[in-house]
């Protein structure tokens, strides 16, 4: 090309990067409003700070549930899956950085050729070669330069895209220390409810004892041992439905941390400690530390880009070619006088692609509608989860307390229901065993209370996004 040809290139260029400049294609990305989720439901918030800032392990005391989540942390199957898709969505981000830069090929090509005599119709001339070799050494480069911000756009989506793949993972960790935590708790509840119900049928076999003892005495009835000996059997065939559940929820547990089914190591609940400085901090600031929250606003910025995107194809791209090298017929002459060079730049417009970019421009716009409704959601998913965690840490307070006199009361009835069926006959048996399946249901109910304050505090902890900062 030559070069005044350029006269009429640079100013074309010069008015296409000034609309661009100016916004007429691309709309600049802004954080969605988000002031429907401003509050929480019967939730007074006077805190500055939040525990969603601290590390797990001040939240977890339990040295032993520390390892298994650390274990959990490193095996996790869904937990490694999370992380390849950010290395995807890493080579991904480069790969997009890379489209800025203009291509780049060599060639290095030998031709040989005949030609027939006939065809050059040269008559009954002679001496012509007419085998031909070629030499040729090319390198060609083509640049588009991103007049209205096409590649600017797709660079920014496939980072959004990177963003919400690492907000995904940390997304992954808060649950699994969450579900790690939350199924070590079922597994301490359902020992305790096993240790409750073998002392209860050791109570069992010892009534059982008793009433055949006290209707040798004419205390009792026959009736008496049958409802015994009826008891004690209810409460010895519960026993293999609880340690199935306990077999059950070890697997579960094992699954969570990436090894084989097998019996997990554990404590007791009687040693379990909930946290009790509940600081939740500033709604609209505290739910950000909620990296579903984050990867949410990732993807709907990733489909505001493509947006973006999609608006460029209405317009003709700029494309700058140019074309170099060394061609001979002669080897030996290589690199004298053998170069050759050409640059090309010009504006293309598909013309009969105006449908397809309606219904391209369409499909990302339907797209970022979705990823909006996706982020609202996940707000106010978010605020459902702290108002739920909160009321039910309040609401199993109140029961603790509550319960902790209900089983005192119904031991006391147990002790003085059995000193008048051995002393008085104003009592039976019937009266005897209601009160002791009362107690016995107070008391595996205390263990949900244990295991509900226990929940409520990694569901909190959860909600408010702690868990992945370290």
């Amino acid at each position: 090309m030559k070069f005044k040809s350029l006269k009429y290139l640079i100013p074309i260029t010069v008015i296409i990067l000034l609309m661009n400049s100016c916004g007429v294609i691309n709309k600049k990305y802004t954080t969605p409003n988000v002031d429907f989720a401003e509050n929480y439901r019967d939730t007074v918030v006077n805190d500055s700070t939040s525990i969603a800032t601290l590390p797990w392990k001040e939240i977890i005391s339990d040295s032993i549930l520390q390892n298994l989540i650390e274990e959990g942390l490193q095996n996790n199957l869904d937990l490694l899956v999370a992380i390849e898709n950010i290395n995807q969505a890493k080579a991904n981000l480069v790969e997009a950085k890379l489209a800025y830069l203009p291509s780049l090929e060599g060639t290095a090509q030998v031709t040989k050729s005949k030609t027939s005599e006939a065809s050059l119709n040269f008559g009954s001339a002679s001496g012509i070669n007419l085998n031909t070799t070629t030499y040729l050494g090319r390198f060609s480069s083509s640049w588009e330069l991103d007049v209205w911000g096409k590649l600017k756009s797709n660079k920014r989506s496939v980072l959004a895209s990177f963003l919400e793949s690492e907000a995904a993972t940390k997304a992954v960790q808060t649950q699994l220390i969450s579900d790690i935590a939350t199924g070590y708790y079922e597994l301490l509840a359902l020992d305790a409810q096993l240790a409750i119900t073998q002392e209860t049928l050791k109570n069992r076999i010892g009534d059982q004892e008793t009433m055949k003892f006290l209707k040798e005495s004419a205390v009792v009835d026959g009736a008496a041992v049958v409802q015994s000996e009826a008891s004690r059997y209810e409460i010895e065939t519960s026993i293999p439905d609880i340690e199935l559940s306990i077999l059950e929820q070890e697997n579960v547990l094992s699954i969570l941390l990436g090894r084989v089914p097998g019996n997990i190591e554990r404590s007791s609940l009687e040693e379990q400690k909930a946290y009790s400085n509940l600081k939740i901090g500033v709604p609209s600031s505290l739910l950000r530390n909620r990296p579903d929250i984050r990867e949410a606003e990732m993807a709907f910025r990733s489909s505001f880009e493509d947006v973006n995107m999609a608006k460029t194809y209405f317009y003709p791209s700029l494309t700058i070619t140019a074309t170099g090298g060394l061609s001979t017929l002669d080897l030996k002459d290589f690199f004298d006088n053998s170069i050759f060079y050409n640059l090309i730049g010009g504006l293309t417009q598909p013309i009969f692609a105006n449908g397809e970019n309606k219904a391209r421009l369409k499909i990302n716009k339907s797209v970022q509608e979705q990823s909006f409704y996706d982020y609202k959601t996940a707000w106010l998913t978010a605020g459902s989860e702290i108002s739920n965690a909160l009321y039910l840490y309040k609401k199993t307070k109140e029961k603790q307390e509550s319960r902790a006199h209900q089983i005192e009361a119904l031991e006391k009835s147990v002790e003085f229901t059995e000193a008048l069926l051995e002393y008085s006959s104003s009592t039976n048996y019937t009266d005897v065993l209601t009160t002791k399946n009362s107690l016995l249901d107070a008391q595996l109910d205390g263990v949900s209370d244990k295991q509900q304050e226990l929940n409520s505090v990694i569901q909190l902890y959860r909600a408010l996004g702690g868990g992945w900062q370290n």
